[in-house]
């Protein structure tokens, strides 16, 4: 093969994969475009609340919880109020090193008490139980630092309900979130799993644990992250949903089946991505036992969450969520190599692999082949541009259609100018942040080859319900155990 003869065919790989890569996304969101005017149709806001009220399975609320003492009383009061007919929470403190206990143990008058229960998965050891004298559903266990994934193992070995839901202690849910994501378990009861949609906090007015005011935040950082939390969320989920083949049901919000997950090993302590790494194991496990079962994801219940933003934050998030997705398929390779894989290991999951976890490499790569090529010659103009076509016209496409279908549904962001702003922000964010993001994201996949750490570190808490405090994740003590994400 000639340099000429190189050079031409590595301009097609390039082009095949831009193509691909929006293509398919594209595609996913002319699929949940059909999905979501039928979920319309279906769950009205007037009537969705009431037509299960009498039937609605208790659930369990496990809040893992790690040096959050600056926002966990306000986070619990707020999840005492949601609109749910029997639920109970069961905080998990992960060995905080500040005045997380002692808050928790003032707030709720909580009393030490010799609670027994049946132990299922093995934990960091459980040092005291305690229940609160105020409120009957609220208890509490302090245990020995292990991480989060081992936090909410301990919180299951306590849960006493079918269905349980993991909160982060610094996210904030509508009040009726939990009774529109139980809604998949009542109408199919082959449902195991149920993710909502999570939103960024960032410019939002909170008051009380809920919010308050929707505002679009002023850091573009953020902004580029809310386009991308919808263009992920609500309809590249969205699309895999219907097909039974969404491979990650968010750590930040999501319900699931208790027994389903034990049974299947409940989470991984020795993974950063133990939210998708659980979803993909649960479709290996259940496609291997040849049940029939349903991940969902609902588009409307909604869990905000505070955003980097900084570019020093926002990257170990980004290199982080990278090394996440690649153990959780590797830790699960088998999936496509069911004899009956499904859409889920057929269509999801090679698709995951060559565009999420190769793609990268190949976007990095596409840039700088194209860049290099044309400034030494390689390239003509023409290809230069029609690269640039594909690559960056095809991701505004993207962005845009994705704004546009929520601007059509949910309409969250009311204002005119929010919704144009959001639209330039989908055209900003294909010069210069998304190939910033394939960085980060490349940098985690080599962290992963080369079994470098995974280390947490502390995110500067920008909305101002939380007080401009920092604070850590449950898992920022990921720098001695390697776990959670």
């Amino acid at each position: 093969m000639t340099a000429q003869d190189f050079i031409i065919a590595a301009q097609w790989v390039f082009f095949v994969y831009f193509i691909g890569l929006h293509g398919g996304y594209l595609m996913l969101n002319v699929v949940a475009m059909f999905s979501l005017r039928n979920y319309m149709e279906a769950h009205t806001v007037s009537s969705l609340p009431r037509y299960y009220s009498q039937y609605e399975p208790p659930i369990s609320v496990i809040v893992p919880a790690y040096n959050e003492s600056v926002t966990i009383g306000e986070s619990i009061r707020a999840l005492l109020q949601l609109e749910y007919p029997e639920f109970e929470i069961v905080i998990v403190n992960d060995g905080s090193t500040d005045e997380t206990l002692d808050t928790l143990i003032d707030e709720f008058s909580l009393a030490s008490f010799p609670e027994a229960h049946r132990i299922r998965l093995k934990t960091s050891e459980a040092r005291q139980f305690f229940r609160s004298t105020i409120y009957a559903n609220l208890r509490l266990i302090d245990k020995v630092n292990g991480g989060k994934s081992d936090a909410i193992n301990a919180g299951l070995n306590a849960a006493r309900y079918p269905i349980f839901c993991v909160i982060d202690a610094d996210s904030v849910l509508q009040r009726d979130s939990l009774q529109r994501a139980v809604q998949p378990f009542l109408e199919d009861p082959r449902t195991i799993a149920a993710g909502g949609t999570v939103r960024i906090l960032n410019g939002c007015t909170v008051s009380g644990g809920f919010v308050e005011s929707i505002e679009l935040p002023r850091n573009p950082l953020s902004l580029f992250q809310i386009v991308e939390y919808l263009r992920a969320f609500l309809f590249g989920r969205l699309g895999w949903s219907s097909m039974n083949a969404n491979l990650i049901v968010s750590g930040a919000f999501g319900l699931f089946h208790k027994e389903t997950v034990i049974n299947a090993g409940a989470f991984r302590t020795d993974t950063v991505g133990e939210d998708m790494e659980l979803t993909v194991r649960l479709h290996r496990t259940m496609r291997e036992k040849k049940q029939s079962y349903r991940i969902t994801y609902v588009p409307d219940p909604i869990c905000w969450t505070e955003a980097p933003e900084d570019l020093r934050t926002l990257g170990k998030q980004r290199v982080r969520w990278q090394r996440g997705l690649a153990e959780s398929m590797t830790m699960n390779i088998g999936l496509p190599f069911c004899r009956r894989a499904g859409a889920a290991g057929w269509i999801s999951f090679p698709y995951m692999f060559l565009f999420e976890l190769l793609g990268p490499l190949l976007e990095v790569s596409g840039f700088l082949f194209i860049a290099i090529g044309f400034w030494q010659g390689w390239v003509t103009p023409a290809t230069a541009w029609a690269f640039m076509l594909v690559a960056v016209g095809l991701g505004v496409l993207l962005s845009a259609s994705s704004i546009a279908l929520e601007e059509m549904s949910f309409h969250v962001y009311p204002r005119a100018r929010d919704t144009a702003r959001l639209f330039l922000m989908a055209i900003l964010e294909n010069f210069g942040y998304r190939q910033l993001n394939s960085v980060w994201r490349m940098i985690g996949m080599f962290g992963w080859l080369f079994r470098r750490t995974a280390h947490w570190g502390e995110m500067p808490r920008a909305a101002g319900h939380w007080g401009g405090q920092q604070g850590t994740d449950p898992a920022d003590q990921a720098d001695q155990t390697e776990t959670d994400a």
